[in-house]
């Protein structure tokens, strides 16, 4: 009996792979890019335990063990690094409902023009450049020409050197983010939000439902499931605080809160041509990600039964 099953899933199997080889053929550019851009480089980590040099080339490099790691553990600046990266983390974690809160706004909206309106004005900042974001940061919060100094002398109070002051840099860096990202960030909760069963909005208004009491019992409840596993990704990138951003964002008054892992491994491991000690760096950082990934997933599986895998 088992063999004549076996062999009428391999049937079955072989069958959907003719019906459906067009399809399979459509995902294979996509499976190709994987495997060369996020599989072949892994051949390299073993950079991470060795003493590169590029005559020797990565399997001719001396091996080194755990050389480059124990540096990285016991250098000065490592904690300080962790810190700033943990703390830019979870301070951009604690903004993620923003989206969803913009997007149940826009979706109870009904009129059509101005949500079109708010849509293209909100989306439209994913779309501008880190750099061109960072320029606009720098112009914009200028300690002699900016018009938020303006604003705050024309009020009374005295002119703020905003990007020379590490106390504010969290802010300047999370807000300015929420900002560029917040409209796209609600598209695929727009998305998941057109599932919401109509016939339960029907029955809630019937039974005399307010609209912020129909977004709480029938909207939400309609997306927990697309919110878990957005938020699973989000922590699942908790160590990969944005390169671009941080180093554009840096200077020597305020590198006591922006030096972050990705910045201080271009820095020690690019520039200084410390590669083995820069892909250390990326491993542990990857390494840790992954494992916090795993963490999270596996409790809002058993929790809600809702996860990546």
């Amino acid at each position: 009996m088992k063999k004549r099953k076996v062999s009428l899933e391999k049937k079955r199997s072989l069958r959907s792979l003719k019906q459906n080889w067009t399809l399979l053929l459509l995902l294979l550019p996509a499976c190709v890019m994987i495997l060369v851009f996020n599989y072949v480089p892994m051949y390299g980590i073993q950079i991470a335990f060795r003493n590169f040099n590029f005559v020797d080339g990565i399997t001719g490099s001396e091996w080194a063990g755990l050389k480059w790691f124990r540096y990285l553990f016991n250098s000065v600046q490592f904690l300080p690094v962790i810190r700033n990266t943990l703390v830019l983390s979870f301070y951009s974690i604690l903004t993620f409902p923003i989206p969803i809160a913009f997007a149940l706004i826009l979706h109870n909206i009904n009129n059509r023009r101005f949500k079109r309106v708010a849509q293209t004005i909100t989306y439209l900042p994913h779309f501008i450049s880190v750099v061109v974001v960072v320029g606009m940061i720098y112009t914009f919060t200028s300690y002699n020409s900016g018009w938020i100094n303006t604003v705050i002398e024309t009020l009374g109070g005295e002119r703020v050197n905003f990007m020379a002051e590490p106390g504010l840099y969290p802010h300047i860096y999370v807000w300015t983010g929420v900002w560029q990202e917040v409209g796209w960030g609600a598209i695929i909760y727009m998305a998941a939000l057109t599932n919401s069963s109509p016939e339960l909005h029907e029955a809630a208004m019937i039974d005399g439902a307010s609209k912020w009491q129909r977004i709480i019992h029938v909207d939400i409840p309609a997306i927990v499931p697309t919110i878990l596993i957005m938020l699973v990704l989000r922590c699942g990138s908790i160590m990969s605080v944005g390169f671009d951003k941080s180093y554009l964002m840096q200077n020597d008054l305020n590198l006591s809160v922006s030096e972050v892992l990705s910045t201080y491994s271009y820095k020690t491991g690019l520039i200084n041509t410390q590669y083995s000690f820069s892909t250390a760096v990326s491993f542990f950082n990857n390494l840790v990600n992954f494992i916090f990934l795993s963490f999270v997933n596996g409790v809002t599986r058993r929790a809600t039964g809702s996860s990546l895998w």
